[in-house]
């Protein structure tokens, strides 16, 4: 076998481990993104349990392929390169996402979530959606409410009992 047909073959494995591991993965056009942005890209995502890499689509094909996944690497345009995320689902659609407002040149075109291929606009509502500790406040606040609300309503009344023996006792 001659050594570029090794390299891509150690290319294909490397990626098919990576699909292994993962729990979501971002696919991202990074055409016109400079060096120091996607150096930054890469320290966010990394601080996240998250990497980026590039891949030939041809190569990211036959990775798919060898796991059973229907990825066409004609359905998609531009530089393709791979957010892998290994923590959960929504972090990295979610840093991608905050990258692309900040940096036009970087482009959401999908994913792979939960075993499926997802295009650009479920990609987008995915990273817009509240962060899994951001609905676990949301649920908390919603249980302390009543509570607090009780809480209020029964002390009312002794603080009234309160000013009323403080009124009577300054006289």
């Amino acid at each position: 076998m001659s050594k570029k047909k090794n390299e891509k073959k150690e290319k294909v494995e490397e990626f098919k481990k990576l699909l292994e591991k993962q729990k979501s993965l971002v696919f991202v056009d990074f055409r016109g993104l400079k060096t120091d942005e996607i150096k930054e890209l890469k320290e966010e995502l990394k601080k996240n349990d998250a990497e980026f890499k590039v891949f030939k689509k041809t190569l990211a094909e036959i990775a798919f392929k060898e796991n059973n996944i229907n990825f066409k690497r004609k359905d998609w345009e531009g530089q393709l390169a791979f957010i892998f995320g290994f923590k959960d689902e929504i972090t990295p659609f979610k840093i991608a996402y905050n990258f692309s407002k900040k940096n036009e040149n970087l482009k959401i075109l999908g994913g792979f979530v939960g075993g499926e291929i997802i295009f650009r606009e479920e990609a987008l509502s995915l990273a817009q959606m509240p962060s899994r500790e951001e609905l676990l406040a949301k649920v908390v606040s919603s249980l302390s409410a009543p509570l607090q609300n009780l809480h209020y309503c029964l002390s009312a009344n002794i603080k009234g009992l309160v000013y009323a023996l403080q009124a009577l006792a300054s006289k």
